[in-house]
């Protein structure tokens, strides 16, 4: 059976081994995506159109992503240790087509935000009161495709969008004020929180924010313990 604990994440991890570039990456995610899974996202392996739907843009190390699905019985936990291994299906960047859960295939940074704006636009002309949720890197919002879709999402009033932004400080520019500064001229709601306090961050997901997307700025220190 699936371990479902948050104790059981970080020996998950351990297991994945071959892509030690990526780690503090994948591990400065793991609370954030936790968190997510546990308590904020509508969705099961058995859901159907009536999701949550949930973009990892920031998909370089997705060791996190893949501990936390097999967490939740979207994956096999006995994959975990083939991790990036020959007809493995849990590659160095996570593939839609073939690890179960997974929404978008990621790994080329820039490109999640654009994409769930869209999903947003689609599933509100379906009338489908689905939330879309896309984690994004600080670094990301170096890519311009990024703001194009935060100036978008803001004008028409996505209230079904929401971002979390895992902020260790590694974008080159950064951004006077906070990086939220740059979503809040364009309308959003937005909210940072310091540390990953699974109750804080969970509240800040849930907040009210009656038509406008809703930006959560997850602060985290830039050197991540060793996982094993």
């Amino acid at each position: 059976m699936a371990p479902a604990r948050y104790e059981d994440l970080r020996g998950l991890m351990a297991a994945m081994t071959g892509d030690e570039k990526h780690a503090t990456a994948a591990a400065s995610t793991l609370d954030v995506l936790w968190v997510l899974y546990d308590q904020v996202l509508h969705v099961t392996p058995e859901m159907a159109d009536d999701r949550d739907r949930f973009y990892l843009s920031k998909g370089h190390g997705p060791q996190a992503y893949y501990a936390v699905l097999a967490a939740k019985g979207f994956l096999d936990p006995d994959e975990i240790e083939r991790f990036g291994t020959f007809h493995s299906p849990l590659g160095h960047h996570p593939d839609r087509v073939l690890v179960p859960g997974v929404e978008i295939s990621s790994g080329s940074l820039g490109h999640g935000l654009p994409l769930a704006v869209g999903t947003a636009l689609g599933l509100r002309a379906r009338d489908v009161a689905s939330n879309i949720w896309v984690l994004l890197g600080d670094g990301e919002l170096d890519e311009g495709s990024n703001f194009e879709a935060i100036a978008y999402a803001g004008r028409t009033g996505l209230d079904r969008l929401h971002v979390v932004v895992i902020d260790n400080h590694s974008a080159s520019h950064g951004w006077p004020g906070g990086l939220e500064t740059r979503f809040a001229v364009e309308g959003w709601s937005t909210e940072r929180v310091v540390g990953v306090d699974h109750e804080k961050f969970a509240a800040a997901c849930t907040a009210p924010h009656p038509g406008r997307p809703r930006l959560v700025v997850a602060e985290v220190d830039a050197v991540i313990p060793d996982l094993h």
